[in-house]
């Protein structure tokens, strides 16, 4: 008898692979999480949720702040930090939504991940638009690090500085405009800049497309040698793992963030989102459970990466469907925010990992 029940639960196992897991039921991706490995999440706001059809969703949802502060250890602001929403008039910063943020997470026990101060994209029109002269633009980069780090200094546990500023070749990106205007050089000042202002704050180099090898992560191997033979304050290298099911689950990832760890950096997941064809299925649920499963994998076997931030929780303010009207269904929890196989995987593979602290 005992035996035929066994058998029962088993073949039950097989057509429900990725029910919640026994040992972590009840809790929470933050409970599940070791102690060395933040898990975070973008908090929605600014950007493109300001054309939806919603109110800001951090301010006014109260369900999605509950979820927030008992699921994550870590936030991270998705727009509210980036120059077009903090700094959108050359001599006015709007601190006010990033300091809600802020103080949201000090309340909760997280820490805050900075997002970002050298990018090519969300810039205000005065700065993209404006005629300024070379040692104008320096001093708008230098016064924005000093100004907003300076802000958050001792608030920011990790800041993406340099985001986004190779292209798919390794060249430097020239639609960012201090790059293209003042040279790669930059790139070494506003870290210095930004240590400058927050000694305490970890500093990242970040970019989308780095989760294989290839010229992108040559590109980004080379830079990391070059600022830290100069000393320049450079702490980590982060992969944001915005990812798509058109494509392979990143198994080479491990050995990008390897290579930036064999540097002394510490490395981290920034952005993660598995996209789908839509309409989504049963099968290509299940799949997107495995892609999740094998980032947080490659980040757990390596001794240096030390936090993995979710590009978002939850399909209802998801930036996927605006960019990729053909796709959608990224996150771990549907619009009304009940869990997907995802969530179970990531919260699985958190309970499963080893306890101590590696480095």
């Amino acid at each position: 008898m005992r035996k035929a029940i066994l058998a029962v639960v088993a073949a039950a196992a097989v057509l429900l692979p990725f029910a919640p897991p026994a040992q972590a039921h009840g809790s929470s991706l933050r409970d599940a999480a070791p102690r060395y490995l933040r898990i975070g999440s973008a908090v929605a706001g600014g950007g493109h949720h300001v054309d939806q059809p919603y109110p800001d969703p951090f301010p006014n949802d109260r369900e999605y702040r509950r979820i927030l502060a008992r699921e994550f250890d870590s936030v991270s602001p998705e727009n509210q930090m980036k120059w077009e929403f903090i700094h959108p008039e050359r001599h006015r910063y709007n601190f006010g939504p990033a300091d809600a943020i802020v103080a949201f997470a000090r309340r909760n026990g997280q820490v805050v991940r900075g997002h970002t101060l050298l990018w090519h994209s969300q810039n205000p029109a005065w700065l993209q638009e404006g005629t300024f002269t070379k040692a104008q633009l320096r001093s708008i980069l230098r016064e924005h690090i000093f100004t907003v780090v300076g802000h958050y200094r001792g608030k920011i546990q990790q800041w993406d500085v340099a985001n986004e500023i190779f292209t798919e070749n390794g060249e430097y990106r020239q639609e960012n405009i201090f790059i293209r205007e003042l040279g790669p050089g930059i790139v070494a000042d506003a870290f210095r800049w930004a240590h400058q202002a927050d000694p305490r704050a970890q500093l990242f180099l970040n970019d989308y497309g780095v989760e294989w090898p290839g010229v992108k992560v040559d590109a980004y191997e080379t830079l990391a040698r070059q600022l830290l033979q100069q000393r320049v304050p450079l702490h980590g290298f982060a992969s944001q793992a915005h990812l798509s099911m058109r494509y392979g689950a990143p198994d080479q990832l491990a050995g990008v963030l390897q290579r930036f760890d064999d540097l002394g950096l510490a490395t981290a997941i920034t952005e993660l989102d598995v996209r789908m064809d839509l309409p989504v299925t049963d099968e290509k649920l299940a799949t997107q459970a495995v892609y999740y499963r094998t980032v947080l994998d490659a980040c757990l076997a390596v001794d240096g990466c030390n936090s993995v931030t979710l590009w978002g929780f939850t399909d209802k303010y998801s930036w996927v469907p605006v960019f990729f009207p053909e796709e959608g269904a990224a996150t771990v929890m549907w619009e009304d925010f009940r869990k997907k196989p995802a969530y179970f995987t990531v919260r699985d593979t958190l309970a499963s990992a080893p306890r101590h602290h590696r480095r």
